[in-house]
């Protein structure tokens, strides 16, 4: 915050806008207290929130949902507890901002969304465990685990509900519906983090029940892919017959 208030002020200079040095450091103060007792108000269930949503949504738009909160917390927009600040950090924005872009049009296109996932699942259940606990993280290591435990498990959930989603959507032809899903997930990860950090106790109501939902889409789904299966083996037995 510092260093971002004396990139201001230098700016402002090269205007050939200047100020004393006292109300330089007076203000910069103020701005800086004033960051200081938004971060303070993130309580409990508050970071709870942030928490499961940063593991749920990891496993269907892990680089959205970081470049997301990332810059959310670089304006000023959301005070990011200290496990998370590095979310914000340019470098980071840049990478994630990169791959969000990739996984943008990736994941519109049928057959190359499926393999996308294929690859990016064995980054989505792991970084969604890390990123709740740097939400937890700073109350100490027991409530670092419990993130990691909450993020990875809704990060599973989510990853295996899209996965099989996709499968079934992707043995249409067609690819609006497959477009149309993608679209609905974008829309997703901001009306989840903006729930999340804005009515943290609603958003955990209807985290459960998205949660159970989606386990029950994803079995019917599954039976559904292994009905297809066997189906079309039989087919291709009979065919070679």
């Amino acid at each position: 915050m510092d260093a971002l208030w004396t990139t201001l002020v230098n700016w402002l200079h090269g205007l050939g806008l200047h100020a004393g040095t006292g109300v330089v450091h007076e203000v910069g103060g103020q701005v800086v207290e004033g960051v200081s007792a938004a971060a303070s108000q993130l309580d409990m269930p508050s970071l709870l929130a942030l928490a499961a949503a940063l593991g749920w949504v990891s496993g269907f738009r892990l680089y959205a949902v970081v470049f997301i909160v990332g810059m959310a917390g670089w304006v000023g927009w959301i005070p990011l507890p200290e496990g998370l600040q590095v979310l914000q950090h340019p470098a980071m924005l840049a990478a994630s901002g990169a791959l969000l872009f990739v996984e943008f049009f990736a994941d519109k296109i049928p057959g190359l969304d499926s393999l996308w996932d294929m690859v990016n699942s064995v980054i989505r259940i792991p970084a969604g465990a890390a990123l709740a606990a740097g939400a937890l993280g700073a109350d100490g290591s027991t409530m670092a685990l419990v993130g990691a435990l909450l993020g990875g498990t809704l990060a599973a959930s989510s990853q295996a509900a899209k996965t099989t989603t996709r499968a079934a959507i992707n043995s249409s032809p067609e690819p609006f519906s497959n477009i149309a899903m993608s679209l609905v997930e974008d829309g997703l990860v901001v009306g989840t983090v903006w729930l999340a950090t804005q009515h943290p106790l609603v958003f955990g109501v209807l985290l459960v029940i998205a949660v159970v939902l989606m386990w029950i889409v994803t079995w019917m789904l599954f039976k559904f892919l292994r009905a297809v299966f066997r189906r079309a083996q039989s087919l291709f037995s009979s065919a070679t017959a």
